[in-house]
């Protein structure tokens, strides 16, 4: 069984700035789901210790036993809400759940098996990490990771086009940058054969391999940085530069296979 909050190399792997909001989001987890529950872990910033103080979101991964029913969903949104507002460190808590099924299984290796072993720490209750060897980066976890990079572009594209409330702009912007800049780097992890711990360095591999896109990594990044820019430049990206990693990853897909 993995302690909660575990300690690495003699000290604690989160910035203690994070520390209060990681032992509310486990202790309201465990009370609000309890014998549903199976174990708790960290991802993103806050377990890279890159986090920014009141500008970084809290990214927790909960394993269940089984597929969680609406009250059990409503749980969630209440215990987002709650670490949320009580934390001025964290600005918003985003969950992603998997049912022990679906993760041990093996159609799910190079997905959920690659995202528990390399992204993931774990806070609370067994460790699934450990059932599962080392990766290598490969063609295969490239795309895993990048899920439907089509799909999403549209979806917020429709998003930046429709809303009328700045700070939702804003976080539209920087959610669709930030999944461009890391499917950027999915497209090149298989040649470059290592995995990036941040978006800086994703982008920076990336680049390696096409020095001639420095100019859209860069725009990338200032609408990551949460900048306000026109909407007719935001959606400028989405499709052109989109397009363009759409189009991209179908050419490789095509050649590996």
């Amino acid at each position: 069984m993995a302690r909660a909050l575990p300690v690495l190399d003699g000290e604690m792997p989160f910035q203690q700035e994070y520390l209060p909001a990681l032992l509310d989001a486990v202790k309201l987890i465990k009370a609000g789901l309890g014998k549903a529950l199976h174990s708790i872990y960290v991802h993103g910033s806050v377990a890279r210790r890159q986090a920014r103080p009141g500008k970084s979101d809290l990214n927790l991964t909960v394993i269940v036993q089984r597929p969680l029913n609406a009250s059990e969903q409503s749980v969630l949104s209440t215990v987002r809400f709650r670490v949320a507002s009580r934390h001025p460190a964290v600005t918003a808590v985003d969950f992603k759940i998997g049912a022990m099924e679906e993760v041990l299984s093996l159609e799910s290796i190079f997905t959920w098996g690659f995202w528990l072993k390399h992204c993931c720490i774990c806070l609370y209750g067994d460790d699934l990490s450990t059932r599962f060897g080392c990766f290598e980066a490969s063609w295969d976890i490239a795309k895993s990771l990048n899920g439907d990079i089509k799909e999403e572009l549209q979806i917020y594209r429709k998003k930046i086009m429709s809303t009328k409330v700045m700070q939702n702009y804003l976080e539209y912007c920087e959610h669709i940058a930030r999944k461009m800049l890391w499917t950027c780097f999915s497209l090149v992890m298989h040649r470059e054969q290592t995995l990036a711990l941040s978006v800086e360095q994703g982008a920076e591999i990336f680049l390696k391999y096409y020095p001639d896109k420095e100019l859209e990594i860069e725009r990338l990044f200032i609408l990551a940085a949460g900048n306000q820019v026109p909407k007719k430049a935001s959606l400028f990206m989405i499709e052109s530069f989109g397009g363009w990693i759409v189009s991209e990853f179908e050419k490789i897909e095509r050649k590996i296979g």
